[in-house]
């Protein structure tokens, strides 16, 4: 097969990750004889220093013209402690999303047996947790109207039936190939918008009798998460809710440099970490590849390539049992290895087994 791939590093550790997702992409495609075409935009708060934009208009034609999209990370201390600052590094992740019609993200949360004692959780309730969180991405309150003033603000949390529907979808479609269980999270107590999902998936679960279909408000959800990871399967909610349970889910795992996504919709998808910029450990050789490495499996995988994406995750996980980790997940008194040597001994395996 061949691919075209736009490279969107970004910001802090973005290109160092990066590096490694890249070093990993072409030792998949060495083995299996895949043409890989890549093409490199710039986003984030480079994109801000070097031409005034977070997601400049080449850019998004760049991805546009390419079959996928590896991303790393936006985000840069110097927007983020200026609240006056009209222009920030988000809002050129908002826009991607937003113009490339990506309103599915797709978040998989799987424990490694040899990382449980990671996880701020015990053991016995981490252990086998396997779940993916599907987040509706274009709609709420991220893209609502909003006021934003000394003495008044608002965000406006709008959604359609139509965007409701289709995000059910997404989830219906991975409930069906995994334990066939989805939940539904909202505030249907409180918020009209969530009694409108509420009322809409109440509909279209009647499609999939084959489905055990369950209702949580997100409140609970989020305790039910961390008391019992092991009772969601296919979790479906809006763009906030998401969001934050999303990265409550990461504590399960011991680390988000262990999480990948695939955000999913009407044109180029885009495969990346679920963790930030880091710009603390921008150019310190100490961020986990992992992630990156993990959503170049999910890109194979989306283009039906499951070998490959099999491949890549067999590394990884030899490479955890090897103890070539970054530190923050390192065994206490284990070697070192940086960002670079976790990236280049996943990549050599992958050419020698």
């Amino acid at each position: 097969m061949k691919l075209k791939i736009a490279v969107l590093a970004g910001d802090g550790i973005g290109p160092e990750i990066m590096e490694q997702g890249v070093a990993v992409v072409n030792a998949v495609a060495r083995k299996f004889g895949h043409g890989i075409e890549y093409r490199e935009a710039i986003c984030g708060a480079d994109a801000i220093d070097k031409v005034g934009a977070p997601f400049p208009e080449e850019t998004f034609r760049t991805c546009m013209e390419s079959d996928a999209v590896l991303f790393a990370a936006v985000g840069d201390p110097k927007y983020d402690n200026d609240p006056t600052s009209k222009v920030r590094p988000e809002q050129g992740l908002l826009a991607m999303r937003k113009k490339l019609g990506l309103y599915a993200n797709i978040r998989p949360i799987e424990t490694f047996d040899c990382l449980v004692h990671k996880s701020p959780l015990k053991d016995e309730i981490v252990h086998g947790a396997d779940f993916i969180c599907i987040r509706e991405l274009t709609g709420g309150m991220y893209f609502g109207p909003k006021k934003e003033g000394t003495d008044e603000a608002y965000d406006t949390n709008i959604y359609s039936r139509a965007e409701v529907e289709r995000i059910l979808r997404v989830g219906y479609k991975y409930a069906l190939a995994r334990k066939r269980h989805l939940t539904v999270v909202d505030k249907a107590n409180v918020l009209a918008s969530s009694r409108l999902w509420r009322n809409v998936a109440m509909e279209v679960m009647k499609e999939y009798p084959e489905v055990t279909t369950d209702f949580m408000f997100v409140d609970n959800a989020s305790m039910r998460m961390i008391q019992e990871p092991r009772f969601f399967d296919v979790i479906v909610t809006e763009n906030t809710f998401g969001d934050i349970l999303t990265d409550e889910a990461s504590c399960i795992t011991g680390s988000m440099g262990l999480l990948p996504s695939a955000s999913t919709g009407e044109h180029t998808p885009v495969f990346e970490p679920v963790h930030g910029s880091w710009p603390q450990g921008k150019g310190l050789n100490i961020a986990n590849p992992i992630a990156q490495i993990l959503s170049a499996a999910m890109m194979f995988e989306y283009f039906g390539l499951k070998e490959e994406g099999t491949v890549i995750r067999k590394a990884v996980q030899a490479s955890l049992d090897a103890k070539v980790r970054t530190p923050e997940i390192q065994v206490e008194g284990g070697a070192h290895y940086g960002t670079r040597e976790v990236g280049q001994w996943i990549a050599d395996y992958i050419r020698s087994h």
